[in-house]
């Protein structure tokens, strides 16, 4: 995929319209980097002129935050602020809820101030426009689906039909978990638990919220959210379920089902 670097397009005294923010995760992890793709994907499908900023990006500092290491996270926070600023960048798409969350929420105080939609934002803007109408490609008819809210895109800032309105283009069973939306269950990875082991406990939360799940006897998992992959995809190999049960982001579905 030939996708241009901020660098390269203010070389050329061009500006892109949008910012692709990759993340950590859609950078390094590899399951992540596939949904990476896929955003891409979709991105060039509907001809939006977007950039990314490659070796320039580093990490929001979210991790470190939620970890308490507030120092840290300023020092991330600003290093990453002086890049965009330097840029005169104004809307950022992000593929990963924390970075949304963070950049939109916690930049502003410390002097960046942007547009940031979250990828499944684009996705329900594009199908509004009638850019995105899944046809031509894989048909999910048949299929059940449910969709697990990612914390830091529902809870923390109020993103709950963005995602689904994905999920009801599709001719497939949308069905909800029981606790869902205002009430979803966090997959375990928030506040810096991602990395680092579980409490000791009666049950890990990522094998309660599977269970959840799959009570409802799904084809489909679906979410939006990097660190919700990782912990909804081992929740499913604790259960021995990865044949019968896939767990798939919101722009993979949406790239799947518009052929892409």
């Amino acid at each position: 995929m030939n996708i241009p670097t901020m660098a390269q397009m203010a070389a050329k005294g061009e500006t892109p319209d949008i910012l692709f923010w990759v993340g950590c995760a859609g950078s390094f992890d590899e399951r992540a980097q596939k949904i990476t793709r896929d955003i891409c994907k979709i991105l060039q499908h509907v001809g939006i002129n977007f950039a990314i900023l490659g070796t320039e990006e580093s990490c929001t500092g979210d991790p470190a935050k939620r970890a308490g290491n507030e120092f840290l996270f300023q020092m991330q926070a600003m290093t990453a602020i002086q890049v965009l600023n330097g840029y005169e960048i104004k809307k950022i798409v992000t593929g990963c809820p924390h970075c949304f969350n963070t950049i939109k929420n916690e930049y502003p105080n410390l002097g960046g101030n942007y547009e940031v939609i979250h990828h499944s934002q684009l996705i329900q803007q594009l199908i509004d426009e009638g850019k995105l109408k899944a046809e031509g490609g894989e048909s999910f008819k048949g299929k059940k689906i449910t969709f697990h809210d990612p914390c830091y895109l529902g809870r923390a800032n109020g993103v709950y039909e963005a995602p689904r309105k994905a999920l009801e283009i599709l001719d497939a069973e949308l069905v909800e978990m029981k606790r869902c939306k205002s009430n979803g269950l966090c997959c375990g990875a928030g506040g810096g638990q991602m990395f680092k082991e579980p409490e000791k406990g009666t049950k890990d939360i990522n094998i309660e919220r599977i269970d959840e799940a799959l009570a409802l006897q799904p084809n489909i998992v679906a979410s939006s959210c990097p660190f919700c992959m990782t912990m909804l995809s081992d929740g499913i190999k604790n259960f021995n379920k990865e044949g019968e049960v896939k767990v798939l982001d919101i722009a993979e579905i949406t790239v799947r089902a518009n052929g892409l």
